[in-house]
């Protein structure tokens, strides 16, 4: 097995960099608390609480008071994967044919 290490990989929508993670304070529920995000990650959640028109303190506190094991950073991450997710599925299913669901566009599903 050969091991290397790769800075940018090619994506159908553009040029993934490498991204670093950054230790965020937030307040939640009242307390100081930090959360290690990438910046992409990071302005994902500014973009979804946004849109719920909700605070990014009542956002992260609503996504760590549901969260039932690990990490909160892991939780924002898993959070934010979920919400695209979900938002690739409803605009599949409102224009259905428009996005053939492969393996590609579904990760962890076979066509196998």
């Amino acid at each position: 097995m050969t091991n290397f290490v790769v800075n940018e990989f090619q994506m159908g929508m553009g040029v993934m960099k490498k991204s670093l993670v950054i230790k965020r304070s937030i307040i939640v529920g009242g307390h100081k608390t930090s959360v290690s995000l990438e910046d992409d990650f990071w302005g994902a959640l500014k973009e979804i609480a946004l849109r719920h028109r909700v605070t990014l303190s009542d956002l992260v506190g609503s996504i760590d008071s549901q969260r039932q094991n690990g990490n909160l950073s892991s939780a924002v991450r898993l959070f934010v994967l979920n919400h695209y997710r979900q938002r690739i599925e409803a605009e599949a299913s409102a224009n259905p044919g428009a996005w053939p669901a492969t393996s590609e566009t579904q990760p962890g599903k076979s066509t196998d």
